[in-house]
């Protein structure tokens, strides 16, 4: 097992059984760090792996006979107890109520503050685990001061034992030619739920002067634990591409005019950046953390106002002046995140626990 500064750490790696959204992206890019750093460093997964490259590089030990939430409450604390007891890191949202030697990650409280967005089971189980797990954990990760507080706020969580562990961008993510397009295209990358908001950015195009010679596409698959959302009587320029891969996002972020970003509640939200670092004008919403996130270098709009929005797309597809010093600044604002500096904030949290 690793060991750094007389710790030993086991990584729950349930994550490279899992369709890669914001969460498994954080959890995959900080484990590979971690294993740079900590070569003997030991991950664990149940089996049913789907992000094998990853499961490769980490060197992960599948153990157990089951999967899901039965493996993370019932094989995983089994194993670490028949090891032991070493120090746990869970980097995606959950963790074993039954084991109090481990550190938790907890993202955001979206399914608090917005519960229309997920299913009333899936609501009733993560205040339940959330609350135990929190009480239980030696310290907490999360990913900006925005959701540090509202854990704070909620949960009653001391801040001493809250670390904020930002999220980054992959070093691929990087502006390419783009493709031919047959029209020019506003890019909106998330899940299709409630409070990610595209019931009014589709509203908001539909009033726009741009809607009819720019098309609106919108990339993201609806997670199980989701509420189910659907879009009646789309503009014709609205499409839903569906999930896409690396490859294929690249290249939809290095040919739009512009990124829209119209969510109202985010823990952090990579996918501003991503679209920065292909070299992407970026327009956002001016809620919870995503101001934090972006600082200045986005045109900021209500997310609450479809109007605002309609007049954020008009502003920033017709002034290309404007669009260029967006892309700069968002060049700039990527390079204040690394995957490798978030990975030794948790390195620092794991050796202070001696």
């Amino acid at each position: 097992m690793m060991r750094a500064s007389g710790v030993s750490v086991v990584v729950n790696a349930r994550f490279v059984t899992q369709a890669t959204t914001g969460v498994q992206r954080f959890a995959e890019r900080v484990s590979l760090e971690l294993k740079a750093m900590f070569p003997n460093a030991v991950f664990v997964s149940p089996k049913g792996v789907i992000n094998q490259e990853a499961a490769d590089a980490l060197g992960v030990l599948q153990v157990g006979t089951r999967g899901g939430h039965a493996w993370e409450q019932l094989d995983l604390p089994r194993y670490l107890r028949s090891n032991g007891s070493p120090l746990l890191l869970n980097l995606g949202n959950t963790g074993p109520i039954t084991y109090s030697n481990q550190i938790v990650t907890l993202h955001d409280i979206a399914f608090i503050r917005y519960p229309g967005s997920f299913s009333w089971r899936f609501r009733a189980a993560y205040k339940v685990m959330s609350r135990i797990l929190l009480a239980k954990s030696r310290a907490l990760l999360t990913v900006s001061e925005f959701s540090k507080g509202e854990i704070s706020s909620y949960f009653g969580t001391d801040n001493s034992k809250i670390f904020v562990v930002p999220n980054a961008v992959d070093s691929r993510f990087a502006r390419r030619i783009p493709v031919a397009a047959a029209k020019p295209y506003l890019l909106a990358v998330s899940s299709p739920n409630v409070h990610k908001n595209f019931s009014r950015v589709i509203e908001a195009y539909s009033r726009s002067l741009v809607c009819g010679t720019v098309d609106l596409l919108i990339v993201g698959g609806q997670a199980s634990s989701f509420a189910k959302q659907q879009f009646d009587e789309l503009p014709s320029g609205v499409r839903f591409l569906g999930r896409v891969s690396d490859d294929q996002l690249i290249d939809l972020y290095s040919g739009a005019v512009a990124f829209v970003f119209p969510s109202l509640y985010e823990g952090f939200g990579i996918p501003p950046l991503e679209a920065q670092a292909c070299g992407c004008a970026v327009m956002a919403s001016n809620a919870a953390s995503i101001p934090e996130v972006l600082g200045e270098s986005a045109f900021y709009f209500d997310p609450l106002d479809s109007n605002a929005i309609a007049q954020a797309m008009d502003t920033v597809v017709g002034d290309a002046a404007l669009r260029g010093e967006l892309i700069r600044m968002g060049r700039v604002n990527v390079e204040r995140f690394s995957w490798s500096g978030s990975a030794q904030v948790v390195a620092r949290v794991l050796r202070s626990l001696k």
